[in-house]
């Protein structure tokens, strides 16, 4: 990438007159969720792994694939939306990149609430949130033309989301798992801070490294406790 292209690159979401990011910040920008779409993809293996190994259910099986895929398309399209010099492929990826927070933010719920949950609640707060992922994914490019703060507050609504059902999630989920799922959610919502910090040289690269501590925490909390719970619970 040449630093002319980089100077092009506009920050997501932002109007053309704001700051681009610095060849320096969109190398950063690249190599941190470069190495977290490969610790996906290994994320993936393993969680599909453990479940067919703990349960060899479908429906297991199946929540945990959704969220591990959600977690190698979210990383991949924002890895190739700041490696990819082009600024028409930029402005398509950058679509894609934002559009897939949705789905990782879905994917990221579907095992609490189809193997930890289970019943009405659980089937209900995953119909809502798949529901504004899709609304989310759809109107995305109208949100990028406006205003990223409205993708921010669907972000973080979306994911805060989960206390409508806290009180059978803590039944449901063990103490462990249950810090380990809260601590992510912290994660990703002080990663927000650097996110809209402008002015901050390299803030988006650090936004990243808070995404993927999110998502890092919440990938154990299913892989340590949802998976195992399935033989106390009989959620298979």
């Amino acid at each position: 990438m040449t630093v002319s292209t980089a100077e092009t690159a506009k920050k997501p979401g932002r109007t053309a007159s704001d700051a681009c990011y610095s060849l320096g910040e969109e190398i950063a920008n690249a190599v941190t969720h470069g190495v977290a779409a490969l610790l996906s993809i290994a994320g993936l293996c393993v969680l599909v792994a453990f479940a067919a190994n703990y349960s060899g259910s479908a429906k297991v099986v199946t929540a945990v694939s959704i969220f591990g895929a959600s977690m190698v398309l979210l990383y991949t399209a924002s890895t190739l939306y700041h490696a990819i010099p082009n600024i028409n492929a930029k402005r398509v990826l950058q679509i894609l990149d934002h559009a897939m927070i949705y789905v990782l933010i879905a994917g990221s719920y579907t095992p609490f609430c189809l193997i930890t949950l289970k019943g009405w609640v659980g089937i209900a707060l995953c119909i809502a949130v798949w529901t504004i992922a899709v609304v989310g994914v759809s109107l995305q490019k109208i949100l990028l033309k406006r205003s990223d703060w409205i993708n921010c507050v669907l972000y973080l609504a979306m994911g805060w989301l989960v206390v409508l059902a806290f009180d059978p999630l803590v039944t449901a989920l063990p103490e462990g798992g249950l810090w380990l799922l809260v601590a992510g959610g912290i994660a990703y919502s002080v990663g927000v801070i650097f996110y809209i910090w402008e002015k901050l040289p390299y803030g988006h690269a650090i936004w990243h490294v808070f995404v993927f501590l999110g998502t890092a925490l919440q990938f154990f909390s299913v892989l340590l406790y949802v998976i195992p719970g399935v033989l106390d619970t009989g959620a298979a």
